[in-house]
């Protein structure tokens, strides 16, 4: 554990406007937006202090590449819907017991709540009553996303208590980051958000963390075609329709020289697991389970031949930008994805489409890019040149930094008016 900031530290940020981030559903520095938007701010001069979880080995105080870190442990894990009011019911206990803290010993001006869960919204309009400003990130739908995970087995009235709180967090913020056009007008429409307080600052893969490399080799030396998906393995996530995608393929259009690599981890991946033995695919699907370390995820995409992005159609993942899409393409690799409103937005000419939740239709689209090695490199160099040229963080970053600086002049303006 790094020393406490001393003088110096008070001195060295003094006249600098202080960002207090909180963060609940990922430990810090591994979430990728929150880590890039700490690091875009420090270098356009703020202060910036993140509050999280803590993940195994991590300090609970630390000062990380110029970012003040403050950590909790995370709650004990429990199953069910006692479980979920129980994580919230700590986490956010931790929190604003950590940003009193914060407050008194270092002070902040803006309250920067990375959502979910939109019960931040809670600790923001406590120091919006001190005078403080708060700027919601808004990362997910979350009534849409909990209708998407339940798939028929969600209960209307938490659906409505949900929309109540996006709305709420949303309708009380100075500012509203939104990720996309579709977050944007949901934000608008269903929550009545002033258009001049949204802000769309996208999840652009990180041109310095993102390279082309041989590949893992175990995969190269197998002589198969690598269909590869690396992400999160959710319910909402539509991984079981690649694998239904791969049987068609298969066993129907009698493809035998694939395989389909899954890189990730998450709640569904049990399931999916019993699904591909189910299904007779225990030769053709190879599960990683979760990698560390941005290397050897590189290492694995980039022996990918055409990479997949199976999110089903539903309202959630038309409106939601899949992260992994854009990765594909910075790494230079063809996309075959359902045809999703944001996914096409992102991808554009760099992916087939096949009709939402169409998995037959799916595993034609990847037979098709198999067969034809010319189309593949287009579709990667497109990719690979929308990314460098409008998608990648270096670009949306400064979206980011030019709202922080309208919002901190207004605030310079009415203090000194």
């Amino acid at each position: 554990m790094q020393s406490k900031p001393g003088k110096s530290d008070t001195e060295r940020t003094k006249g600098r406007q202080r960002i207090l981030m909180l963060l609940e559903n990922c430990p810090f520095p591994k979430d990728d937006r929150v880590r890039r938007e700490a690091r875009a701010l420090i270098s356009a001069g703020y202060q910036v202090t993140v509050i999280a979880p803590a993940s195994r080995s991590q300090p609970m105080r630390e000062m990380w590449e110029g970012v003040n870190v403050y950590r909790y442990p995370p709650p004990v894990e429990k199953v069910g819907f006692v479980g979920y009011i129980w994580e919230y019911a700590y986490s956010l206990t931790r929190i604003f017991l950590l940003s009193l803290y914060v407050f008194f010993r270092e002070g902040f001006d803006i309250v920067h709540a990375h959502q979910p869960p939109d019960l931040f919204v809670f600790i923001a309009g406590f120091y919006k009553l001190l005078g403080k400003k708060y700027v919601l990130d808004h990362h997910d739908l979350a009534p849409d996303l909990y209708e998407a995970r339940f798939r028929g087995r969600s209960k209307w009235i938490v659906t409505r208590v949900l929309v109540w709180l996006e709305k709420f967090a949303c309708r009380l913020a100075d500012r509203v980051i939104a990720t996309n056009e579709s977050y944007k007008r949901v934000e608008m429409e269903r929550d009545h958000v002033d258009e001049g307080r949204i802000v769309i600052v996208r999840n652009g893969p990180d041109l310095q963390e993102l390279y082309q490399s041989e590949g893992e080799p175990a995969l190269r030396k197998n002589g198969k075609t690598i269909i590869g998906y690396v992400g999160v393995m959710g319910t909402q996530d539509g991984v079981d329709n690649l694998l239904y995608a791969i049987k068609h393929l298969v066993f129907e259009i009698g493809r035998k020289d694939v395989l389909c690599v899954l890189v990730g981890s998450g709640n569904a991946l049990p399931e999916l697991k019993h699904l591909s033995e189910c299904l007779g695919l225990a030769e053709y699907v190879q599960f990683t389970g979760w990698v560390d370390g941005q290397e050897q995820v590189l290492r694995y995409l980039n022996a990918m031949n055409v990479c997949a992005a199976p999110e089903p159609g539903d309202v959630y993942n038309q409106r939601s930008t899949a992260a992994k899409v854009m990765e594909y393409m910075a790494v230079g690799k063809p996309v075959v994805s359902f045809d999703l409103i944001e996914h096409r937005f992102s991808a554009q000419d760099a992916a087939l489409y096949a009709s939402p939740n169409d998995c037959a239709d799916f595993a034609c689209k990847l037979d098709f890019l198999i067969d034809n090695p010319a189309v593949q490199g287009r579709l990667g160099r497109y990719g690979l040149e929308r990314i460098h040229n409008q998608l990648a963080w270096q670009h949306q970053s400064k979206l980011l930094v030019r709202m922080y600086k309208l919002l901190t002049s207004e605030e310079t303006e009415r203090m000194e008016a």
